[in-house]
């Protein structure tokens, strides 16, 4: 019997968990995911899960496909977890975000046209729309409020959220039923190299053999590669949320689409909760890697003044709690950095997702399988093919 190659999957967040996911459905593989942590704690813990996808102004290019693919995963992925017992908090209900500006409306109109050309839909709402629809939104008509008054919306239904956690445990409980071995708070210190092979590594934990590994620990990328011509370079990016209770919920009761204004998102969560989010803190000009970069006051405060400039009602909210993270943002090059580590030839990084790691997690698995199908890991065969079995109840 031929022994199946070993991947190594260094890091868990939602990138991480939907590549072992992925993986193990498609791929004759041994799979073993580490992170120093428990699941999900660093960037995907902070997000929100808003699937901006097809709400986007990306029409062409990586980017757009990028988002694209993800999109369409998402509607089966959601059925396949579901129809294997996994609960997964997902919004269907769309995106809708605000303009203040009439001038963008041109660009809007533009949008619009080419994405039903691409095959999929955009709405434009007029304010008479937006206070049918929306009724919680805030439609200033008056002289002294025109420079932020609400001029119209674009709304996509095609779009949605994801609660990130519970999203990242679902894969890790599918992935694990396939036979995927988990490994936490296992530190990787070092990648053993043989030449330009990572023959495996040395973790907290010993040692780790592996035939391939995909790098996909957000920030703690960049350590790990290192021992490459030229590393890969992050920059963490500070954001913050919270979550804020309301007596009854804003508006229609039964349509409850994530809203956007100013690049503030408002997420439903039921029963009058909501997550709002989420600032995007950069570090100073004085920044070196190794330094902390602190949550100030300040940011959250901005950001729900900023909420309540289009919809006032959250001015009355209970902040249940507020968190904070940091996203990692790549230096010198676009995000996500999906390809191979440099000058190696079985290292390959998926990272630097920067705000989109959630929405894009799909497409870069889906890239994943695909580069390791190019470079000789076999495909399962039907007979093989390990489905996810049911939770118990």
């Amino acid at each position: 019997m031929v022994k199946e190659p070993k991947i190594v999957i260094v890091g868990c967040g939602v990138v991480g968990a939907v590549i072992a996911y992925e993986l193990s459905g498609q791929l004759a593989a041994n799979i073993v995911v580490v992170d120093q942590h428990r699941p999900a704690q660093g960037a995907t813990g902070a997000a929100l899960g808003v699937l901006m996808g097809v709400i986007s102004s990306k029409v062409k290019g990586r980017t757009w496909r990028l988002r694209e693919a993800s999109i369409r995963r998402y509607s089966s992925l959601i059925a396949e977890l579901t129809a294997q017992g996994y609960t997964v908090p997902f919004n269907p209900q769309g995106i809708v975000s605000l303009c203040f500006d009439e001038a963008q409306l041109l660009r809007w109109k533009m949008l619009q046209v080419k994405r039903q050309a691409q095959g999929w839909p955009l709405e434009i709402w007029p304010t008479e729309m937006i206070q049918k629809r929306c009724p919680q939104v805030d439609i200033q008509n008056t002289q002294e409020a025109q420079m932020t008054a609400v001029k119209a919306a674009i709304y996509s239904p095609a779009d949605g959220q994801v609660h990130p956690t519970e999203l990242t445990h679902a894969f890790i409980q599918a992935a694990a039923a396939r036979g995927v071995t988990f490994c936490w708070q296992t530190k990787v210190t070092q990648l053993t190299m043989q030449a330009q092979h990572c023959t495996g590594m040395q973790t907290s934990q010993g040692y780790l053999a592996a035939d391939w590994v995909v790098v996909a620990a957000g920030l703690g990328s960049a350590a790990i590669t290192q021992i490459a011509h030229e590393p890969l370079a992050l920059m963490p990016v500070l954001g913050q949320a919270m979550e804020i209770q309301l007596p009854a919920a804003l508006g229609d009761e039964n349509f409850q689409p994530v809203i956007n204004g100013n690049d503030i998102h408002l997420v439903p969560l039921g029963k009058g909760r909501y997550w709002l989010g989420a600032t995007v803190e950069f570090p100073p000009e004085t920044w070196a890697a190794g330094d902390i970069l602190a949550a100030e006051a300040e940011g959250l405060i901005r950001l729900k003044k900023g909420a309540e400039q289009f919809i006032s009602a959250i001015a009355q909210a209970e902040i249940v709690k507020t968190w904070s993270g940091l996203r990692p943002r790549p230096v010198g090059q676009p995000a996500p950095v999906i390809k191979p580590l440099d000058n190696t030839d079985n290292i390959t990084l998926a990272t630097g997702h920067y705000r989109n790691g959630v929405l894009l997690a799909p497409a870069t698995a889906q890239q994943i399988c695909q580069q390791l199908r190019e470079q000789g890991v076999k495909e399962k065969t039907s007979e093989k093919y390990r489905w996810c079995q049911p939770k118990d109840s």
